[in-house]
């Protein structure tokens, strides 16, 4: 038996689900689909918590149409999960010979939840069709009733206009901090010319050296320069909600 060992691994750096009925075409599902996976699910081998199966229909424009399935072999613990990949490609074969129109449209799992192990299971499944369908059924009937949902993978990209534009909240910061630090250093330099506090040579020396390392700089070419960093941060921004926008655009018309 020829099986793919899945090692476990965390979910932070893995693409999330979403629910077809809110961001994907309708799924349709036959009644024979929900008895096979049942009965596989009443025939799941002793200590196994769930069976997983590949799905078979159409897809079209507007909806997707589950018409037959599977169940596939598979034994998972909190490490790993390993799936019998030969058995799925052999019975997919089997099927084409029968209904050829019939293509893998993605695969389906008993309880109500997502794990590791389905995130991974799906990566394999995304080779084996286009954005590719997950269907969980419980039943167990955890929930009371024999839920059924159906899930497409959708990748989130994290949002950079955040921290963007909190860049010019960062100068802003430490331009209001370091005129602070300016106004109590010139107000300590008045104090000790006019005699209200003693000179401390230490800080004296500290404040020569700083003066020494500020570069000669007029500030009309101060005023110039920061004006051209901030300009670029603006641009930098600009750039990349227009990419974001565009990319949310394009992912609304692959769905149409």
């Amino acid at each position: 038996m020829c099986k793919r060992v899945f090692p476990n691994r965390r979910l932070t750096s893995l693409p999330l689900f979403s629910k077809m009925s809110v961001y994907g075409p309708v799924v349709k599902i036959h009644p024979v689909v929900l008895a096979s996976i049942c009965d596989s699910y009443e025939r799941r081998n002793e200590g196994a918590s769930r069976v997983i199966g590949t799905l078979l229909g159409t897809i079209d424009k507007h909806s997707i149409e589950v018409t037959n399935c599977f169940s596939v072999p598979h034994n998972e613990s909190e490490d790993e999960v390993a799936v019998d990949m030969e058995f799925a490609k052999n019975m997919y074969e089997l099927h084409k010979r029968v209904s050829p129109t019939e293509v893998i449209i993605g695969w389906y799992a008993t309880g109500f939840e997502i794990t590791e192990h389905s995130v991974l299971i799906h990566e394999y499944y995304s080779r084996e069709a286009t954005n590719p369908i997950h269907l969980t059924m419980d039943t167990a009937l955890q929930s009371g009733k024999m839920s059924i949902r159906a899930y497409v993978r959708t990748r989130v990209l994290p949002s950079r206009t955040k921290g963007l534009t909190s860049d010019l909240s960062q100068v802003g910061g430490s331009a209001g901090r370091v005129q602070d630090m300016l106004t109590t250093m010139l107000a300590y330099i008045d104090d000790v010319m006019s005699g209200k506090v003693a000179a401390d040579n230490s800080v004296g020396r500290f404040l020569m050296d700083l003066v020494n390392k500020v570069p000669t700089i007029s500030a009309e070419d101060f005023e110039n320069m920061l004006n051209s960093n901030i300009n670029d941060l603006l641009m930098v921004t600009y750039l990349s909600n227009l990419t974001q926008a565009q990319i949310a655009l394009n992912e609304k018309l692959v769905l149409l």
